[in-house]
């Protein structure tokens, strides 16, 4: 072992220690890895930040603008609503719903998938009266597993294509994962819609919803019915199943500005009606696309309407020039180009119109308004805002195109016509240009930490193999497995690179993995393709604790899990990934 090898191990080590240790964060601790790698001479001065500029990274960088926009168009919304039902039984409920996890983490980043299918089941859990830490799990679980399917569902994915493209010439393409994917993914969903929610210790997990979601303020909106709207002629109380669904209540009907007396259920529905719903932000959107309402007038022009629109609620102090005011006389949306969505008053229930009611101090307030004014006009109004929680208003009308553009250029980069990430670019900048994705969300919605991680540890990789360490590890290995059959070999790999995928960020682990598992094949003088992809499946399989996969630690509040309730739902699916992964593997890129 050389000096710089020695060197090289040691720095690797500690930055495991640092990693496991979660005191300080992930991109902090390689960012400060690559520095002393530098410092020590392991890293060239013109290829210490080399990493940054790796195609892996900006494929990355431009998944998490492409699944915003996704998102934003409600294109997300309408494919996962289409196929959705919260009054299935458990076990339907946890196999229809990890399939169209799985799915969506095919095409777009599964952290994305996840944070979208989240609240649908959360609120199928509320309404079945159920326990969400029973859905949680396995939900998180098969967005995982989906991610593995394609180039873009994951991040070790791209690392490894990339990695096989530098040093065999030919990266792998989109696709080039589905074989393998597609198989491991439909048997480890299968086993946690059929036995893996029942090894959840449901009886040490949270009984109820998060507070993040119990504690939701109610508010009073009115919604248009806007005349090309399928409910018009249909009598109100047919829409309760869909206010259900999303969480919210009709509280009666207003026409030609008069709210009509009781409850007005039986009453028809008409074109220009307003709906007044009592609800959560967030369940307000989701009853509001569902039906296909309007937060306000087609018929008045309002600057609301106009360019990115966003949502904020405010707190209402005693010094706010709104206070003993109204909308009406305001006059906020002509004058100030912001609509008045909801007022909630400590639990009372208002039985004015919004623009009629009186605002008082203590009041909160849901405003819509232009994304680049509505900060500067609630300081105007002297009025708090809360803290955000995601109150994204969805341009549903721009579903179709969103989809087509990107389909688009997904076929393009399988046909391989364009490079993937310029196909990429090219739907980042078009979703930016058509508005999908505003362009101050385009930063906002990188994850930076990890494109910090990834662009730090691609240099101490490098140097890592430059130094001969890899082929070190790799010489370790092949002893250690001297005179095992291939498929022995690959599960041993398998193993290794789960179990540091479990501690340890799945794009570290796989960019260390990789070479090892190139050279391994190299002195074997096998193919590398069953390696690269051994490191590939295992790699994106973190399921014995919350820290090994973003996705496991989102769910770990919701779902009122403990670190070590995911090993007994995790362990018997790495087992079963190995088992089913091997014979794929060897099947589709034999030795």
């Amino acid at each position: 072992m050389t000096s710089d090898q020695g060197i090289l191990f040691a720095l690797i080590g500690a930055l495991f220690v640092f990693l496991i240790w979660g005191r300080y964060r992930y991109d902090l601790v390689a960012f400060g890895a690559l520095l002393i790698a530098y410092l020590l001479g392991l890293v060239p001065t013109d290829e210490v930040f080399a990493g940054f500029g790796h195609p892996a990274v900006i494929i990355i960088a431009l998944v998490l603008i492409i699944s915003r926009g996704l998102y934003l168009s409600g294109a997300i919304e309408m494919m996962a609503g289409a196929i959705l039902d919260g009054a299935r039984s458990i076990r339907r409920h946890i196999g229809v719903m990890a399939g169209v996890s799985a799915a969506l983490s095919a095409m777009m980043n599964n952290v994305a998938a996840l944070a979208l299918l989240m609240p649908i089941d959360l609120q199928a859990s509320e309404k079945a009266q159920r326990n969400p830490g029973l859905t949680l799990m396995p939900l998180s679980f098969a967005s995982i597993l989906g991610g593995m399917i394609t180039l873009i569902g994951t991040p070790p994915n791209i690392v490894i294509a990339t990695f096989r493209g530098e040093a065999l010439g030919d990266p792998y393409t989109m696709f080039d994962f589905a074989p393998v994917g597609l198989v491991v993914a439909a048997v480890g969903i299968a086993y946690v819609a059929l036995i893996g929610w029942r090894l959840i210790p449901v009886e040490r997990t949270s009984a109820s919803m998060p507070s993040s979601i119990e504690d939701l303020e109610s508010y009073l909106v009115e919604l248009r019915v806007p005349a090309e709207a399928e409910v018009v002629g249909q009598r109100l109380r047919l829409l309760d199943n869909q206010a259900d669904e999303a969480g919210v209540q009709i509280l009666g009907l207003i026409r030609d500005g008069e709210r009509l007396p009781g409850m007005a259920a039986r009453a028809t529905l008409q074109a220009e009606d307003r709906i007044v719903v009592e609800g959560g932000p967030d369940g307000i959107e989701a009853f509001a696309g569902t039906v296909a309402l309007s937060y306000a007038d087609s018929d008045r022009p309002s600057k609301a309407l106009s360019g990115t629109t966003v949502m904020r609620e405010v707190a209402v102090p005693q010094t706010s020039r709104m206070v003993g005011r109204t909308e009406a006389v305001m006059r906020l949306r002509y004058r100030r180009g912001v609509i008045l969505l909801g007022i909630s008053r400590n639990g009372v229930r208002l039985r004015e119109r919004l623009r009629e009611v009186e605002i008082q101090a203590g009041d909160l307030l849901l405003l819509l308004g232009p994304e680049d004014t509505l900060d500067d006009i609630i300081e105007w109004l002297g009025c708090l805002p809360l803290a955000p929680r995601g109150l994204d208003v969805i341009q549903r009308e721009k579903a179709r195109r969103a989809i087509l553009i990107f389909a688009g250029a997904i076929v393009l980069a399988s046909l391989e016509l364009i490079y993937l990430p310029m196909a990429l670019a090219c739907v980042a900048v078009l979703y930016v240009v058509l508005d999908i994705v505003p362009l101050s969300q385009v930063y906002e919605s990188i994850e930076w930490p990890v494109v910090v991680l990834l662009g730090a540890m691609i240099p101490i990789s490098v140097a890592l193999e430059a130094s001969g360490g890899t082929q070190l590890l790799a010489d370790l290995f092949v002893r250690g497995t001297d005179g095992w059959p291939v498929m022995l070999i690959l599960a041993a790999l398998m193993l290794v690179t789960m179990t540091l995928s479990d501690v340890l960020n799945n794009v570290a682990t796989a960019l260390i993995a990789a070479p090892i598992a190139l050279d391994v094949a190299e002195r074997l003088q096998v193919s590398p393709d069953p390696f690269l992809m051994a490191v590939a499946v295992a790699a994106s399989c973190a399921f014995l604790t919350p820290i090994g996969h973003k996705n496991n630690t989102l769910i770990m509040g919701p779902g009122g899990y403990g670190f070590g309730d995911y090993w007994r739902m995790g362990l018997p699916l790495e087992i079963l990934v190995v088992a089913t992964a091997i014979p794929m593997i060897l099947l589709v890129w034999p030795v």
